[in-house]
């Protein structure tokens, strides 16, 4: 069995995680990298890019699960990082249906 374990800071957990979830709707508009780029900076943006480009979407979701356990988030932590996802998704003016399903799943997987 593959392990997932990372040795991400919590920065470059939440470029990743809003990384990810930018890619709901398959198109990262120019407001939403700007969007990531403000809460973790560009050079985190794109070592955390540079990784999530080479992983596959089981890997990503894996490597997101594993750290969050790791720094053992709590519930206002997790409800702090579902309010950043939000913000992301109306980044570009709209919540479309891939990204609601999404934000949906995720909770469903992060918030146990």
């Amino acid at each position: 069995m593959e392990e997932f374990t990372t040795n991400w800071s919590h920065e470059e957990l939440k470029g990743y995680m809003l990384l990810y979830c930018a890619h709901a709707d398959f198109n990262v508009s120019h407001e939403e990298k700007e969007y990531i780029k403000s809460r973790v900076g560009e050079e985190k943006y794109r070592k955390i890019r540079k990784e999530f480009d080479e992983d596959n979407d089981y890997q990503q979701i894996q490597k997101i699960n594993a750290a969050i356990e790791r720094f053992e988030y709590s519930k206002e932590e997790i409800d702090e990082a579902f309010q950043s996802i939000k913000k992301l998704f109306l980044a570009d003016g709209e919540m479309d249906i891939l990204e609601q399903n999404l934000y949906r799943g995720l909770k469903h997987l992060l918030k146990k």
